[in-house]
């Protein structure tokens, strides 16, 4: 199983989390995919840190994105 590509989703599921976010609250709804992505991407996170401890960090987020891109895509 590969702890980078978790760590990327979850990433990217907290980033898409934010314009939900926003979206439900200018139309005064309940944010309830905004919460389901931020659990979802938090849980990935958290799993992909716990599982290979001192890797992932704030400094080390867009090698990481590189490495993963450059895996799956190319």
């Amino acid at each position: 199983m590969d702890y980078d590509l978790i760590f990327v989703l979850g990433v990217l599921c907290c980033a898409f989390a934010i314009p939900a976010l926003i979206s439900a609250f200018s139309d005064r709804r309940f944010p309830r995919v905004a919460v389901l992505l931020v659990v979802l991407g938090g849980v990935s996170i958290a799993y992909a840190a716990q599982e290979n401890p001192g890797v992932y960090g704030v400094g080390v987020i867009d090698e990481i994105f590189v490495d993963v891109i450059g895996r799956y895509l190319v």
